[in-house]
């Protein structure tokens, strides 16, 4: 009997919510009124794009109670109303999810009164549900339909503000558009660094390298021994020129990721890392053994677990590192932990921005929690199909 009240009373407070969100869309009905007169008339339409916003409102803090109730989550697929007054006006007409809550709140101003129905049920509950559950011990019979009633509430209301295809598709359509130009703008940010790398480092080197050979030749004749040295630090050049050259084809793409896989590449990293980490993997495996992730993936994975573990090294102050790697059924994740000092800020410059514009290149996302005084925890979901 307890636990029958628990949950009729759960459901009770449910139920007030709603009729509290009720009765306010009754009073809205005056707005919507006064504005379908204004737009009709044109001297309002100013008042359209306010009243949908409104509605926006309204929809999502029923989609919140909703959600609370059956605990999934309802999404949401609006355009933004952004502009002049005619192209606010024109996206909130041609918003796919205008006329779904528009539908919506025609519909709550029926079922929104479901609420009602409950008042009676308590004081018969009590009586019924007293003497037939509290005292027979037999399962309450009246109660659970307050529970019921909250159930057809949220149902009808996760049908209804549910977005449509076309809303969907034009919200994804939009991450799409926001995404290629982030992955644009990484793609200009790297060429200009292998320019820049190439520029300052491999190609002075090679100048400088062409000298010292040139002025061998013309010192061999006359001064040997000149002319050795002058070969000699044309070697060391070359050596350097050379090892730029393998940094820069690194940062492409690590040649570790194709001759040991993410496995192999992330405890190679690891090791030779300023702090001390410690690798946990979860259903991978080293080496060219079972499944992998495709090339661009394990690439943005490397270059996440590689970013992180540098700025935690330059900024965390901590002394130890985790990074936990994953396969799960949708694709790869990653998470890299340390236990220093947080405060972390995408624009404090800390290559936080560029990881972000990497993994959302491959539809991925990228989650950042550091609060003032640690931990910090990056964790990175990776779709893919193994």
């Amino acid at each position: 009997m307890r636990a029958t009240l628990r949950q009729a009373a759960r459901a009770t407070f449910h139920l007030v919510v709603s009729a509290a969100m009720a009765f306010g869309s009754y009073i809205f009905i005056t707005v919507l009124l006064i504005t379908a007169i204004l737009t009709v008339t044109v001297v309002g339409a100013f008042m359209l794009p306010e009243t949908v916003l409104l509605i926006r409102r309204i929809a999502g803090a029923k989609r919140r109670t909703a959600g609370a109730w059956t605990g999934r989550k309802i999404p949401e697929a609006y355009q933004p109303l952004t502009g002049t007054v005619r192209e606010r006006v024109r996206t909130a007409v041609l918003d796919p999810s205008t006329l779904t809550d528009f539908r919506w709140m025609i519909a709550y101003y029926a079922y929104g009164a479901l609420p009602v129905l409950m008042l009676p049920l308590w004081p018969l509950g009590l009586v019924v549900d007293g003497v037939w559950c509290g005292l027979l011990r037999r399962q309450a019979l009246v109660l659970p339909l307050i529970s019921r009633l909250a159930d057809l509430d949220a149902h009808w209301s996760t049908v209804l503000l549910k977005p449509s295809p076309k809303a969907q598709l034009a919200v994804r359509v939009e991450e799409l558009v926001q995404t290629r130009a982030g992955a644009i703008a990484a793609h200009g940010a790297e060429l200009r660094r292998i320019e820049r790398d190439l520029h300052d480092g491999t190609q002075a080197r090679l100048v400088s390298l062409s000298m010292r050979i040139g002025l061998a030749k013309r010192a061999y004749d006359r001064d040997p021994a000149a002319a050795r040295r002058m070969l000699d630090e044309a070697q060391t050049l070359a050596e350097e020129a050379l090892t730029d050259l393998r940094h820069v084809v690194r940062a492409i793409h690590p040649p570790i990721l194709t001759d040991r896989g993410l496995v192999g590449a992330v405890r190679a990293l690891a090791a030779s890392s300023a702090l001390g980490v410690t690798v946990t993997v979860d259903g991978l495996t080293d080496g060219h053994d079972g499944p992998r992730a495709p090339a661009a993936v394990e690439a943005a994975a490397y270059f996440v677990i590689a970013e992180s573990l540098t700025n935690a090294a330059k900024y965390s102050g901590a002394d130890r590192a985790e990074v936990h790697l994953a396969r799960v059924r949708t694709g790869l994740r990653v998470r890299v932990r340390d236990e220093g000092r947080g405060g972390a800020d995408e624009a404090g410059g800390s290559g936080l921005l560029g990881m972000r514009r990497r993994v959302a290149a491959l539809d991925g996302g990228v989650t950042v929690t550091s609060p003032v005084g640690g931990p910090t925890v990056i964790e990175v979901e990776l779709p893919c199909v193994w």
